[in-house]
């Protein structure tokens, strides 16, 4: 059974190692760097806690620790109407490819209702292929993507344009 728990302030520190993971994983894709304490430091974190917009989950599966999500309401286009954006999707290894993600996923757009967007890198092809699948269910294919959205603020920090994702429920 997958679940979503919101991260309390106590549990911080969990996510932050958390998110190191999903990090450093990511950084073959958008070749971010290491700061001198030989961390990626998510500069938003803290503001999870002290933004009301701001909704960070902790992602379960029989009760183990599988991941998080942050959701909040800032778009990643800006001149795109949006409600509520993914920010960041982690699932660990162990648990992918067993429908963890795509509940996960589900849960997430279920608890926000508005309209989304979400952004991919697409030289993440193993995410290329999961929201492609995961958006397309939980929408009944009423969506639109955008690859290659021309907009440079939407750029990833190694200048590959991103695909952008843009839907209601």
């Amino acid at each position: 059974m997958v679940t979503l728990t919101p991260v309390p302030l106590s549990q911080r520190e969990t996510l932050r190692n958390l998110m190191e993971k999903y990090l450093y994983e990511f950084s073959q894709y958008d070749l971010n760097d290491l700061d001198e304490n030989g961390l990626y430091n998510y500069q938003y974190l803290d503001c999870y806690w002290q933004e009301p917009n701001r909704f960070p989950y902790f992602i379960r599966t029989d009760g183990k620790l599988a991941g998080f999500v942050l959701v909040n309401d800032y778009p990643e286009v800006p001149d795109a109407t949006t409600d509520f954006t993914l920010s960041e999707f982690f699932v660990l290894h162990k648990y992918r490819r067993s429908g963890v993600g795509r509940e996960a996923a589900r849960l997430t757009f279920s608890l926000h209702h508005g309209r989304w967007q979400l952004k991919r890198h697409p030289h993440n092809i193993a995410s290329v292929h999961f929201w492609n699948r995961v958006i397309a269910d939980y929408t009944g294919g009423d969506y639109q993507l955008i690859e290659r959205y021309p907009n440079r603020e939407v750029d990833y920090s190694d200048g590959t344009p991103a695909d952008v994702f843009f839907f209601s429920n």
